[in-house]
């Protein structure tokens, strides 16, 4: 695995070293060892998995509020999709800024979301499905969210199919970002 920065403060893009013969490829996509070397946390309590059905559905931009704060390690699995994280962190050099990139399974890339980011995709291709793997397990009370076209971050986020965007009515209506 190759950590490339994100140009967001302890945000990355890992690349999946593959080991690729007549067969096909296989790729370590976890590895706690590497992780720490890293000075990173490599507990994965969690795994999840979010299929959806249609191009230019948008889920995000949600966090976990502290003390369940979470770290998100997603790819996508089928399909295609636009990846995005906000870094929230008041204290950090690159509070406010957003990233974002495409996913798909064969880029063999993840994103890894830390702790106090925002983190929500819009899906590219029809039948998208993204898996993540958790820190911390989910707690509903704890579940927040900001805007996903919010001015305070300004994200550009790819142009909706021609039947416009899926998105939950609470995605689409929390509140100007006020921090």
């Amino acid at each position: 695995m190759r950590f490339r920065g994100t140009g967001l403060e302890g945000a990355f893009v890992i690349e999946l070293e593959r080991l690729e013969d007549e067969r096909g490829w296989f790729a370590r996509t976890f590895d706690a060892e590497v992780w720490r070397e890293r000075g990173l946390d490599p507990a994965n309590l969690q795994q999840s998995v979010s299929h959806n059905a249609r191009a230019g559905t948008l889920r995000g931009m949600h966090y976990q509020e502290d003390p369940h704060g979470e770290d998100k390690l997603v790819r996508c699995a089928r399909g295609a999709i636009y990846d995005v994280i906000v870094d929230l962190r008041p204290s950090s050099a690159t509070y406010r800024r957003w990233f974002g990139i495409e996913l798909t399974p064969d880029s063999g890339l993840e994103l890894l979301v830390p702790k106090g980011f925002a983190h929500g995709f819009q899906t590219l291709e029809d039948r998208s499905d993204v898996l993540y793997g958790m820190s911390t397990p989910f707690v509903p009370g704890a579940g927040r969210g900001v805007r996903f076209d919010d001015p305070a971050f300004g994200i550009e986020w790819p142009e909706p199919p021609a039947g416009g965007l899926v998105i939950s009515e609470r995605d689409r209506s929390y509140p100007d970002f006020e921090r």
